[in-house]
């Protein structure tokens, strides 16, 4: 669903502009808390997986695809705050070297991709797992719906951004029964996806999954002696190096960009489908930096697709470690300043 330049008018890019802005400052502020329990190395590697599965498109049908928003996995995994810098981030790396998504629009993606799919999905999450036993097999179906929701969510806020200052007259209805019927379908991927890597990360390090935290029941110990010791589990998984799995998932990671994303589906995805369905289409205009040499995932100079295909993806997926590391270090070192001047 990333949104071109042209789709639509000046004060509406520039008011989506302020919001993005806006939610970027505030997670930068709130989001010190998640990074202190989760770590700014798992951040990184978010921001990179979600670059990486986002290159992979799933047909849906009738000539159209979709592929990962990951908004609430993202959320799941390092927590709300974290999830809408990992989305901005790798929105942001999407937009300046890949020239996926326009640059005046850069706002727009982020507050649909990054604000709203966060919000709402990680709302019905959290509202499930408070209604649902209070145990971590919870944690997976409840992000799976929470992801399943997003999805036609951020169709249905498109809808609404367009009805105040789409470039193209069409009718609204039509947009919005095209743009959210298409996203549920697309949404249900989302939930399948969401739900598989979940599964896996909460089967090996439970401890790893922000969303997954207090909801382990305690261990009571018995010595030799006789005494008992009330121990956490996450405390126990978590004595285990992080670094292996991290290690792994950087190696899943490069995977994904490097050989899967050479699979994906070449059918445009549910937001291009419908634009040309709909006419709005021709209004998108080549985003400033069409010319990249990176642009549409591909290294120029390089004439083999798919070996230029590859490497695109893997550079992608280590940059965006990179900025997503970064974003993530000063989100800590903006709160331990503020800190510092209340002392």
């Amino acid at each position: 669903m990333h949104v071109p330049d042209g789709f639509f008018d000046a004060p509406t890019s520039l008011a989506t502009g302020l919001i993005a802005a806006g939610a970027v400052g505030v997670s930068l502020r709130r989001a010190n808390q998640e990074i202190r329990e989760t770590g700014p190395a798992l951040a990184g590697l978010t921001a990179a997986f979600v670059f990486a599965v986002q290159m992979v498109n799933f047909p849906v049908g009738a000539g159209t695809s979709g592929h990962l928003l990951g908004g609430v996995l993202a959320a799941a995994l390092v927590g709300p705050w974290t999830a809408v810098l990992v989305m901005s981030t790798v929105l942001l790396v999407q937009g300046l070297l890949f020239a996926d998504g326009g640059l005046t629009a850069l706002g727009t993606n982020i507050t649909l991709m990054g604000l709203v799919t966060v919000l709402v999905g990680y709302f019905v999450t959290r509202a499930l797992i408070q209604v649902l036993p209070k145990r971590v097999g919870t944690i997976v179906p409840s992000a799976a719906l929470g992801a399943l929701v997003s999805v036609p969510a951020a169709a249905l806020a498109f809808t609404g951004l367009y009805a105040a200052g789409g470039a193209v007259e069409i009718p609204l209805g039509q947009l919005m029964t095209a743009m959210v019927g298409w996203h549920v379908l697309i949404g249900l991927g989302e939930a399948v996806i969401t739900a598989a890597v979940l599964s896996a990360v909460v089967a090996t390090r439970p401890d790893l999954v922000y969303a997954a935290r207090h909801l382990r029941s305690d261990l009571v110990l018995v010595g030799a002696d006789g005494n008992s010791t009330t121990v956490s589990p996450d405390r126990l998984i978590a004595a285990k190096p992080a670094g292996r799995s991290l290690g792994v998932g950087v190696a899943v990671t490069l995977l994904i960009a490097g050989f899967v994303s050479l699979f994906a589906s070449a059918h445009p995805d549910g937001l291009e489908f419908v634009g040309g369905k709909l006419g709005f289409e021709s209004a998108a205009k080549d985003s400033a930096v069409a010319g990249s040499p990176l642009a549409d995932y591909g290294v120029s100079g390089i004439g083999n697709g798919q070996v230029s295909g590859a490497l695109a993806g893997i550079i992608g997926v280590l940059v965006t470690i990179a900025v997503g590391l970064a974003v993530a270090k000063l989100a800590s070192l903006r709160s331990a300043a503020r800190a510092d001047k209340v002392v």
